[in-house]
């Protein structure tokens, strides 16, 4: 049986930290949170069983392991990129091609894709998905929503309301949120930590998903309960798949912000009707 590979994104926050003996400076340039590169390393080096870099007080060091393995992954994520560019022309005159995460296709634009689809018959749409600045760097799209702090989403980028962290769960799933199981959104800033700050109390994650759509999903299926960003949450309280498990919010220190091709008329209409959705 062939062995699996650790995950791609493991190899890419190793590639930028080994590079800039930093994590903090990883994060800058492939857009993810210091914790979350530094999460990921970790995880690369548990699955290898071998260090790879030097923890020091300011900054990094390569280990013999880590030198040795660094020039692999850069080899093969220069391969990978190259392999790719083939495939990637870019937008066509007759095609709004939208970048995104999956999570903001899912909760956010799919739900009510049909009224823009109804009003522009004649745009022909393409989603990528895309969540880290250098996948929308390569995606060349005429809309695209990025995930980040403000200083991390690039100029131009318009921050998206409502932004701020809200507790779900299933309505099948009953008690006080201090007692039911919470669910982690890992790489971002600000979690259930960041809730019980606000909140004092004890609020342990029992259950770590990588994204916020995908916390959604698991606590759809009365598994815990999720903090997310309030953006994506509308369609699913409106149609009764979650509902709030606290009347109270957060500030997050991410969010999603739009960014369109400026002269772009149809990306400008798609701009308009997805600020209509979310102010429904």
């Amino acid at each position: 049986m062939t062995k699996s590979l650790p995950p791609l994104t493991w190899f890419r926050a190793f590639e930028a930290a080994a590079r800039h003996l930093s994590f903090t400076a990883a994060a800058n340039e492939i857009g993810m949170t210091q914790s979350a590169v530094s999460q990921q390393v970790k995880a690369l080096e548990t699955r290898l069983r071998v260090a790879l870099f030097t923890r020091h007080a300011r900054g990094l060091s390569l280990t013999d392991s880590g030198r040795s393995l660094l020039p692999q992954v850069g080899a093969a994520l220069e391969k990978l990129a190259f392999a790719t560019e083939a495939f990637d022309a870019g937008p066509t005159a007759d095609q709004l091609t939208i970048a995104t995460s999956v999570s903001v296709a899912q909760w956010v634009i799919s739900p009510y894709l049909t009224s823009f689809v109804s009003s522009h018959p004649d745009v022909r749409l393409r989603f990528l998905s895309a969540i880290w600045p250098d996948d929308f760097h390569t995606a060349r799209a005429d809309v695209e929503i990025r995930f980040g702090s403000k200083k991390q989403v690039g100029k131009n980028a318009e921050l998206l309301e409502p932004s701020r962290l809200v507790a779900l769960k299933s309505p099948r799933l009953e008690g006080e949120l201090e007692d039911l199981p919470l669910i982690e959104t890992v790489g971002t800033s600000s979690g259930w930590r960041a809730w019980g700050e606000v909140f004092p109390g004890t609020f342990a994650p029992r259950i770590f998903a990588d994204s916020y759509g995908m916390a959604m999903q698991i606590a759809m299926h009365a598994n815990g309960v999720a903090l997310v960003n309030e953006l994506l949450a509308g369609h699913a309280i409106e149609t009764g798949l979650l509902e709030r498990a606290h009347t109270a919010s957060i500030a997050g220190q991410e969010g999603y912000y739009l960014s369109i091709s400026e002269g772009n008329a149809n990306a400008e209409r798609f701009r308009e009707w997805l600020h209509q959705q979310l102010t429904r």
